[in-house]
């Protein structure tokens, strides 16, 4: 990797991670539990957008493995890398495809997939396929979250200097 690149890697690294710790500070928005912004993942979108996929998912990695570390939720860390990871699996495709302005159709469909990753998770460590009644709950208010990231990371990349994709 160039210096050039492994220097956006590190700051977008660095604000990924101080936008999840900042999040993790707020109060619910909503009382359903699960039920969040996911503001990181504005830069997770940045990142598809300006880095290579491989680079992407070094990023969301050390947020998930420092993100645990600085807020002590390593129980939580299952939940995050399964919904992350699956999201990945969605999101770089369909970022291939997708011109930066459309980035919020990449944005919806990963954060269902987020929620399904999750919520498998927790019904394999709880063994209760009832919870997967809370799908449609978590599929309504993770598109509606997916929707305002990836309005707002289209924002951000429109900001940037329209030179794409760095070597």
């Amino acid at each position: 990797m160039k210096t050039n690149r492994i220097t956006k890697t590190a700051l977008l690294t660095g604000i990924a991670l101080i936008i999840h710790v900042l999040e993790a500070q707020l109060p619910p928005i909503v009382p359903v539990p699960g039920v969040k912004l996911g503001l990181a993942n504005v830069v997770t979108l940045l990142s598809l957008y300006m880095l290579s996929p491989r680079e992407t998912v070094l990023v969301v990695a050390c947020r998930l493995l420092l993100g645990s570390f600085f807020s002590g939720g390593w129980s939580q860390l299952m939940y995050a890398a399964a919904g992350s990871f699956l999201s990945l699996c969605v999101m770089i495709p369909l970022c291939r495809i997708t011109p930066p302005k459309y980035m919020f159709l990449p944005s919806v469909l990963s954060a269902a997939a987020h929620n399904l990753g999750q919520l498998t998770v927790a019904v394999l460590v709880t063994c209760t396929p009832a919870l997967f009644m809370y799908l449609p709950i978590l599929t309504v208010s993770g598109c509606a979250a997916g929707l305002f990231t990836g309005l707002c990371a289209a924002a951000v990349y429109d900001r940037f200097p329209k030179t794409g994709k760095s070597a």
